[in-house]
């Protein structure tokens, strides 16, 4: 007999009404229970025109919106309002690039207590010949490398969008994140390098997207580049031996 332990997996979408519904419906709530997790999925809608809020709500999951435009807005939207009794977390694009169905491959290296956060790797990976243009991977290449040398990380795909975690992992990391665009994943990526959490990667399929992408290569990637640079000197503030945020008083305490 096993415990079952929640997870909740998050979903941000801009306009995503093309892709939404495959998403939620890939996901193997039944082959996840039989595993052991409950499945309880989360829909970030950021600030959509579209119905991609609509048609989520018609399949009987949770909506959130978040009305400042950007990725990283609609992710720290999502790990505020974070169920209190999860047991990890997990965020897959909802454009349906990702095959929600290798979920466990994510999970099962973090209860086996083996890591603290694995990143599925489109570039070690399975790749649609059409789903990631040359120009964008060898930006992703470039990211990936200058993160592994800059901030010793085990990962080789930084601008991927299937990720899980331990719960607690995003509890203390979350006060820390200020990005709210793109460079999301690598604002996140090098600061739990930082922040000393055993982060590994797990080759996943990557397909061609459903509906328009909302990526902008150039200036995305000179924004993702600004986030690696800029936080090569950060260090996580540290008080009474747990790793914080400082709020003035207590600095003007400490």
């Amino acid at each position: 007999m096993f415990t079952i332990k929640k997870v909740t997996l998050l979903i941000p979408c801009y306009n995503e009404e093309q892709g939404i519904a495959n998403v939620i419906n890939k996901v193997p709530q039944e082959r996840l229970l039989e595993l052991g997790y409950e499945t309880d999925i989360l829909v970030i809608d950021n600030n959509s025109t579209d119905r991609t809020a609509e048609i989520a709500r018609s399949l009987g999951v949770r909506v959130i919106s978040e009305k400042q435009q950007g990725k990283g807005a609609a992710m720290i939207t999502a790990f505020r309002n974070l169920p209190h009794d999860a047991d990890y977390i997990a965020m897959i694009d909802g454009d349906d690039t990702y095959d929600p169905k290798e979920l466990p491959r994510l999970l099962e290296p973090i209860d086996s207590n083996f890591a603290d956060v694995i990143i599925g790797t489109r570039l070690n990976g399975k790749m649609d010949r059409k789903s990631m243009k040359g120009f964008n991977r060898i930006g992703n290449w470039l990211f990936t490398f200058l993160a592994r040398i800059g901030y010793r990380t085990n990962t080789t795909d930084v601008c991927s969008g299937f990720f899980a975690w331990k719960k607690d992992v995003l509890d203390e990391l979350t006060p820390h994140l200020a990005s709210r665009s793109f460079s999301i994943e690598m604002e996140m990526i090098v600061k739990m390098a930082r922040l000393n959490f055993n982060v590994f990667s797990v080759p996943i399929s990557y397909n061609d997207r459903e509906g328009n992408t909302n990526l902008r290569p150039i200036k995305d990637g000179v924004i993702i580049l600004a986030e690696w640079f800029k936080n090569l000197t950060w260090k996580p503030n540290t008080y009474a031996g747990k790793s914080s945020v400082l709020t003035d008083k207590e600095l003007q305490e400490a």
